[in-house]
């Protein structure tokens, strides 16, 4: 029986974030792909809910279920830093349709150049639209800089891509050349990423105290923060990426296979969107969002940082510094 809601903490997560099994039941229910084909009005509805309750005004008309599905549309379309409304292309609760697409294209599309530019485009741009959207918002960047950003993330990438096409083509056999996909995801995403988050690096990321209180601007933790983010991308791909040309290459030679090669594609991407479904919540949670960053650290690399935050704790430096890393 549902029951009516008292008094929730709608800014208390639901699970327990400081375990990876929380956090993967966090990001299954964050990045629910149903909730991308909602309109901004329900969203924009479900904000002011949760605005209205920090404030104190507890509805008492509201079930809690209510309220918790309020809490997730609002948590998976919202940015953490803002409160703005995402693009919905950029949010972690598209990346099942929307990598399953792009994905499934790359694969069943690999083996010529001009397809392998055509498919790498379009993935590359859909990751420089994730990666800014999901950035560190508190970073600011200017309209010449996302632009220098994508232009060089796009380019570098396509690169990649080609240099790994045109290398493999030529040395691997025809199961290692279904793997160029990965191969130039992955390279590309050691590219994409700090290139479309370069702000955070050159400036660094507001970073707080166990508080919640600002204590400084850290290029170390924008680094380590975008380093996790990169590992947990190619992550996110891995499996389908890998596991797939696996069994496309079993498949291909069966002759029941070979009459219904319309098929290829359709069957690709399906398989990839039943590897995302499991894979985006994994890789989201394999590093806190929240995270942290000793002291120590800073005192190693960001000397300057480090005198001024002995300054204004007076000589009491916490241990930890926290940082929101994006995804």
């Amino acid at each position: 029986m549902s029951q009516v809601s008292t008094l929730i903490d709608v800014d208390k997560p639901l699970f327990d974030l400081s375990t990876f099994a929380g956090r993967f039941q966090y990001f299954a229910w964050m990045t629910d792909p149903r909730t991308v084909v909602l309109s901004s009005d329900r969203l924009l509805e479900a904000k002011t809910m949760v605005e209205r309750y920090r404030k104190g005004e507890q509805s008492p008309q509201l079930k809690s279920e209510e309220v918790h599905y309020n809490m997730k549309l609002y948590n998976s379309a919202f940015h953490p830093d803002t409160g703005e409304l995402q693009n919905f292309c950029g949010r972690m609760s598209f990346q099942v349709p929307g990598g399953m697409l792009i994905t499934g294209g790359m694969l069943a599309f690999y083996r010529t150049v001009p397809a392998v530019v055509l498919w790498q485009f379009i993935n590359q741009s859909f990751n420089a639209v994730v990666n800014y959207t999901n950035r560190n918002a508190n970073s600011p960047t200017s309209v010449t800089q996302l632009g220098v950003a994508y232009v060089s993330a796009t380019t570098s990438a396509l690169v990649a891509a080609i240099g790994c096409k045109n290398y493999w083509s030529k040395k691997a056999t025809p199961l290692f050349q279904r793997f160029v996909p990965f191969a130039a995801v992955a390279a590309a995403n050691f590219v994409n990423i700090p290139l479309m988050r370069q702000n955070e690096i050159i400036n660094g990321i507001e970073v707080k105290n166990g508080e919640g209180e600002v204590v400084g601007q850290s290029r170390v933790a924008a680094i380590k923060g975008i380093g996790e983010v990169v590992v947990s991308r190619i992550a996110m791909a891995a499996p389908g990426m890998l596991v797939l040309p696996l069994i496309m290459e079993r498949l291909e030679k069966l002759p029941a296979y070979r009459r219904i090669k319309w098929i290829n594609a359709p069957f690709q991407t399906l398989l990839i969107g039943c590897f995302l479904c499991f894979m985006v919540p994994t890789a989201c949670a394999l590093f806190p969002q929240q995270c942290s960053l000793d002291t120590s650290i800073m005192r190693t690399f960001e000397p300057e940082l480090y005198e001024d935050l002995e300054k204004t704790t007076q000589g009491n430096v916490p241990k930890r510094v926290y940082f929101n890393k994006g995804l």
